[in-house]
């Protein structure tokens, strides 16, 4: 479980804390785009949410998952309870139009459960609406709240230029790349990036 924060936590006059200052800004003021709304996911929002994320598997370009996962399979891995969570942006306060969806789970159990790993699915349909970066900054100010001291992912893909520039400009950083870690129908065996944001 994520530990509480105290005032030592905020000390100015700690290096990270001031490298946490200037990631922060980073999420901390992008806004959601105007009509969208990003809530907890419920029940209901699975049904919206396999259509596109079977889409995106299936394409077998950014998720080392099985691609053929059952709808039961997928649910079991996206739809998180505390101590993660899981997010849907949808159209308008009470809409249930499912544009894009994340969680936020401990990356690691244990003694590693106070970094959060994060995962994002944005539906093709919705894409070049600032959707993704809107969830991606919900999802760190969730963590941040939550406890969590940083976020890590595991597993961006070199060849998503998209992904890895848009984390970049929210503050991750690229700690390692694993070559040849991701086997992509295209490109053939592409690097994967560790990326990590301090909170």
């Amino acid at each position: 479980m994520p530990a509480n924060r105290d005032a030592a936590s905020r000390d100015t006059t700690s290096g990270d804390t001031a490298n946490r200052d200037i990631t922060n800004r980073d999420t901390a003021n992008i806004a959601t785009p105007v009509g969208v709304t990003i809530r907890e996911a419920v029940a209901e929002d699975w049904p919206l949410i396999w259509p596109f994320f079977s889409t995106i598997v299936a394409a077998g370009e950014t998720y080392a998952l099985p691609q053929d996962l059952t709808s039961d399979e997928a649910r079991a891995i996206w739809m998180r309870e505390r101590p993660g969570a899981t997010f849907v942006a949808v159209e308008g306060t009470g809409g249930t139009d499912v544009l894009g969806t994340a969680k936020v789970i401990p990356n690691q159990a244990g003694r590693g459960s106070h970094v959060a790993n994060g995962a994002f699915m944005i539906n093709p349909a919705s894409s070049g609406r600032g959707v993704g970066r809107a969830l991606a900054a919900h999802a760190v100010e969730w963590a941040r709240a939550a406890g969590y001291r940083s976020m890590q992912f595991n597993s961006v893909v070199e060849t998503n230029t998209a992904a890895v520039a848009l984390w970049t400009s929210m503050g991750f950083r690229i700690l390692a790349t694993v070559p040849e870690g991701f086997d992509h129908p295209v490109h053939g065996l592409v690097g994967i990036h560790v990326m990590h944001k301090v909170l």
